[in-house]
């Protein structure tokens, strides 16, 4: 069986769609709505295909190493459906209500045919193991973070640099794209550890690999 895990960081709508935002933002003011700041509605724009962006993909086949595919966004999903084509399962850690559904919507707005179809059924493990998900086995009342569970494995947090999902935006625009991607790879690591724990497979040991296992 071939596994793909991955993970994707985003970024908000750009600067061409900011009237377009301005404009869905002052409609919900309008009709009594409470949309919050118009920037702070901007910067949400990254938790939502239909105007965010993906800044980056990392992805590890089986033990394989981890790469990442940065730079224009019609070129990073194209090559992760690419990759795609041939992969039984998709592992990644909130898969289904993110980054798998982002990067569908995605290719929609970008024009770019899916190279398969997967279905987005929920309460099953294939063709997509969502680690979040089988981690609280579908109760949306045990919901856990990564950096969370890793913790409570024993395993190194892929947190604590100056990159993290609230500021990858920030990071972006200052040009700092090989810390995102970096932050992003580690992320993938990390979610393969714990999909190896909570499947008995893999890393047979039963021992967490220590930084340098890692290559952190």
């Amino acid at each position: 069986m071939k596994k793909l895990f991955f993970d994707i960081e985003t970024l908000p709508a750009a600067a061409d769609k900011r009237a377009l935002i301005q404009e869905i933002h002052q409609r919900r003011v309008d009709e009594g709505k409470k949309p919050g700041e118009f920037e702070r509605f901007l910067e949400k724009t990254s938790l939502d295909g239909t105007f965010g962006r993906v800044a980056c993909i990392s992805l590890g086949i089986d033990d394989g190493r981890v790469q990442t595919f940065c730079g224009e966004e019609d070129w990073i999903v194209r090559s992760f459906w690419q990759i795609a084509t041939d992969i039984d399962l998709f592992i990644g850690f909130n898969i289904l209500d993110f980054d798998l559904r982002f990067i569908y919507q995605r290719s929609i707005i970008l024009g770019i045919r899916p190279s398969r179809g997967l279905s987005f059924a929920r309460y099953r493990q294939a063709p997509i193991y969502d680690v979040m998900r089988e981690w609280g086995k579908w109760d949306n009342r045990s919901l856990v973070t990564l950096d969370a569970l890793a913790k409570a494995l024993g395993l190194p947090t892929s947190k604590g640099g100056d990159i993290d999902g609230g500021n990858v935006a920030q990071a972006f625009e200052e040009g700092r794209i090989e810390e995102i991607c970096r932050y992003c790879e580690k992320d993938v690591e990390l979610t393969r550890e714990i999909y190896y724990r909570m499947t008995f497979s893999g890393r047979a040991s039963g021992e967490a690999p220590d930084r340098e296992d890692l290559g952190w």
